[in-house]
């Protein structure tokens, strides 16, 4: 090869080299193009979205919502009587069990007005879920839900209700099961087949040691209709309750005696039923009863609390005016009643008419001479 050969091998050697390291250069600078604009593009991505509420929340039970919660169970339920229904029209709403700072309170069932025609009442219930015993909501519906399969009695006997219907836009009552007086409401029917058990097992609540049931289609159909929560008389009703001592479970020991009221929030006076083994209601009734006589018999010592009762003898006044007048001679320590006896008393005093008998004795020193 010639020198002339040699040079130009050298120099095809030498472009390639630089041809190399300018596609070297070139990749790098394509890299530095690259990687540069990623942090100034770059977006964190969002936060994982919050977990889904736990299963174990009445997931088979839609549109149910948890109230109270407690660690233990309730109270089994207690036995009572149902009071008559006050008004046509009034649904019942049975007793259940609440939870307080102090424990567990009994809420007494009572009769209550719908807020709309057409409703019915599907009670609260207490389940276990989650290692701990939450409370599911009552609500008022076009058809009765779930409520833990738990036997209020009294037309819940544990799925649906049998005690009445509506009908033509009145409520109709099964005296089969509910306390209705027919000669004051007489929108009534009798259906024998509805089992009016008020007390089976007397469990109140839905879980392990209590009742195992789970809900129908048709009771999770009726949870997913429009809903409408206790009316206004209900919550003054179970805040009434919860103030009152004598409805705490260690109190009464799981037998209160305000079971049920005619009434809401009526927690004296008639309608009111206590259950089964629960001491009387001490402090309630028998004070408004028995005060006023007692106070009307010590005023009775008193002259100037006389003219006050004298207002109850004018009632019997004009039925034995007679008796009355028997009546007053018992209060002789009135100087009034008594001043006419004294005059009977100074009868006695023209009595010493002997006194006179000096005159004769004038007589006699005359006659003597």
């Amino acid at each position: 090869m010639s020198k002339l050969g040699n040079i130009r091998a050298s120099l095809t050697v030498r472009a390639a080299l630089y041809a190399s390291v300018a596609a070297v250069s070139m990749l790098a600078g394509c890299v530095a193009t690259v990687r540069v604009p990623q942090p100034a593009v770059y977006v964190p991505p969002p936060p994982p979205p919050p977990p889904p509420p736990s299963a174990s929340i009445e997931v088979a039970v839609p549109g149910v919502s948890v109230e109270l919660q407690a660690s233990e169970p309730p109270p089994p339920m207690p036995e009572y009587q149902q009071p008559p229904c006050p008004e046509d029209g009034w649904l019942w709403t049975p007793g259940y069990w609440a939870y307080s700072t102090g424990g567990y309170y009994w809420i007494p069932g009572t009769w209550v007005a719908p807020p709309v025609v057409g409703v019915l009442w599907t009670p609260g219930y207490w389940g276990f879920v989650g290692g701990v015993y939450r409370f599911n909501a009552g609500y008022w519906g076009p058809h009765v839900g779930f409520y833990g399969g738990v036997n209020y009695g009294f037309g819940y006997g544990g799925v649906g209700f049998g005690g009445g219907l509506w009908v033509g836009g009145h409520f109709s009552y099964n005296t089969a099961v509910v306390n209705v007086n027919t000669t004051v409401i007489h929108n009534t029917y009798v259906n024998k087949t509805v089992i009016n058990n008020v007390t089976v097992n007397r469990v109140s609540y839905n879980g392990p040691g209590g009742v195992t049931a789970q809900p129908t289609p048709a009771e999770k159909a009726a949870a997913s209709e429009p809903h409408t929560p206790p009316t206004t008389a209900q919550t003054q009703h179970v805040h009434e309750a919860l103030r009152n001592p004598q409805l705490s479970a260690k109190a009464n020991g799981g037998h209160p005696a305000i079971a049920a009221t005619a009434r809401p929030a009526a927690f004296s006076g008639p309608g009111v039923v206590g259950a089964k083994g629960a001491p009387p209601l001490k402090p309630v009734t028998p004070p408004a009863h028995t005060a006023p006589p007692a106070n009307a018999a010590r005023p009775m010592e008193h002259e100037e609390a006389r003219p006050a009762e004298t207002a109850h003898p004018q009632t019997t006044a004009p039925k034995a005016p007679v008796a009355n007048a028997a009546h007053t001679p018992p209060p002789a320590a009135h100087p009034q009643t008594t001043a006419p006896k004294p005059a009977v008393k100074a009868a006695p005093k023209p009595a010493p008419k002997p006194a006179p008998k000096p005159k004769p004795e004038k007589n006699e020193k005359n006659e003597k001479p």
